[in-house]
């Protein structure tokens, strides 16, 4: 198994690179805007790799940070979605901005990446939703200061906070059903009266009060 690979920058080609290690030429899979990022042809480089063994296939994928890699690992872990399709949503969606669509069931934002449609991103949100919580990925999405300039880095630190909020705002939503569980009232109905509230600013508490006016009327 392949952690990274840290070698001189052969050739950067569409879909690739080579990285030459000792004297062996390694072809690792990438994302465009991975490609674009990674250094100029004759640079020592760093890249943290996925190895894929297939009974038909070995490909080693390549990603220039840790988070890009979990990104990818996550996607290719949903039926249906294969390393090709994961690496373009690579190109177009940073790893914090994801997590965000994904806890936040922002559909919109997900069909927007090519070769994602609908039920494509339902199934996204449906598989990952709550692993990405779990694990809580915002502490894993770190960003890159000495990458970025000062305007990315606010925009990076704003998403962050959108994702934590997000993740809050779900934690309350699954207790506050669970408690309304408990006294008898039906998952789906409940999650049909919350549809009408505006839960951003509300408790636990709040929610379930409410929750219960609404389901007794």
């Amino acid at each position: 198994m392949l952690a990274y690979i840290k070698g001189t920058l052969e050739m950067k080609m569409t879909g690739y690179v080579v990285i030459d290690v000792g004297g062996l030429g390694y072809k690792v899979f990438m994302s465009e805007s991975g490609i674009e990022k990674i250094g100029n042809i004759g640079e020592n480089i760093k890249v943290h790799t996925y190895y894929k063994v297939r009974e038909d296939d070995i490909s080693i994928f390549g990603f220039n940070t840790l988070e890009e890699l979990k990104m990818f690992e996550l996607l290719i872990s949903v039926s249906g979605v294969g390393a090709k399709t994961a690496l373009t949503m690579l190109a177009v969606c940073e790893p914090s901005e994801f997590a965000l669509a994904v806890i936040s069931e922002d559909v919109k934002t997900l069909t927007g990446i090519p070769g994602i449609g609908a039920k494509s991103a339902q199934r996204i949100i449906l598989e990952l939703k709550d692993k990405i919580a779990k694990e809580q990925q915002i502490e894993k999405i770190n960003i890159q200061v000495n990458k970025k300039s000062t305007t990315k880095l606010q925009q990076e630190t704003e998403v962050e906070d959108k994702l934590q909020i997000a993740i809050e705002n779900n934690k309350k939503m699954a207790e506050a059903i669970a408690a309304l569980q408990v006294l008898g009232y039906n998952k789906k109905e409940i999650e049909k009266v919350f549809t009408k509230l505006d839960k951003k600013e509300l408790s636990t508490e709040e929610l379930i009060k409410k929750g219960l006016n609404l389901l007794g009327k």
